[in-house]
């Protein structure tokens, strides 16, 4: 065995081990990372052999990657001598940023959707049996309910801006989030925090609709110390 194939044995444990943490099952992570780790598809017998797994668990770990849409069918080559059909090898998706999309959007479908009417039921339940007396502990439930429901809406929401959106603008995001230090972070924070919804929400709908080349040229507009001066800028 190379140390390449034992590191990338290695981190395929690794990442099982991490998946059991996010609710995955282990050996459905580590085929998962197994495939990361390597440059070409791999078929289920040379997973199976590598990872030390069953064929049914093998089987059933690349059925839930390819659920979850984390890895692809490919076909490959028979060597010369050897009958039947082409066998299926599997490849994880190289561009990081969608699996991680797939991953939160099949995770919203099975966790945070199906709660939601849920609470919704409890919600209305709550509010019925309040409206018939004066009861402080039914008064409580339902106020506790509804902050809760709002909380999870918003959630949800903030995964499905995730889930639906552009991967390249996510991997941006992210860069961005990066580049960014703690002082100009915690400003930002805070600025989100001092604006009320409605006015922050009404400068990123604007913001949206202005072109790259706009906002560059706002940019530099802002940067020149007579304006920034003028605007306040810190």
């Amino acid at each position: 065995m190379s140390q390449a194939e034992q590191i990338r044995r290695t981190f395929a444990t690794a990442w099982g081990e991490i998946g059991a943490a996010w609710g995955v099952a282990p050996s459905t992570a580590a085929v998962h990372g197994y495939l990361l780790a390597q440059d070409a598809a791999m078929t289920e017998p040379e997973i199976r052999k590598a990872l030390g797994l069953s064929h049914r668990a093998a089987s059933l770990a690349l059925g839930q990657c390819e659920d979850w849409g984390l890895v692809e069918r490919e076909a490959v080559s028979r060597r010369s001598g050897q009958r039947g059909p082409a066998a299926t090898a599997y490849a994880a998706l190289r561009d990081h940023w969608e699996w991680f999309r797939r991953v939160i959007t099949v995770r919203k479908e099975r966790e945070t959707d199906p709660v939601i009417p849920v609470i919704e039921r409890c919600v209305q339940m709550a509010r019925e049996a309040s409206h018939h007396g004066d009861d402080a502990e039914l008064a409580l439930l339902t106020t506790r309910l509804e902050d809760l429901h709002d909380f999870v809406r918003r959630f949800d929401a903030g995964v499905g801006a995730i889930a639906h959106a552009d991967t390249r603008g996510v991997e941006h995001l992210f860069a961005v989030i990066v580049a960014l230090d703690g002082e100009t972070m915690t400003r930002l924070w805070a600025l989100a925090a001092d604006l009320a919804p409605n006015d922050l929400s009404r400068s990123l709908d604007a913001l949206s609709r202005l072109s790259p080349s706009a906002i560059r040229r706002l940019l530099s507009l802002a940067e020149q110390p007579a304006l920034g001066k003028l605007l306040g800028v810190r």
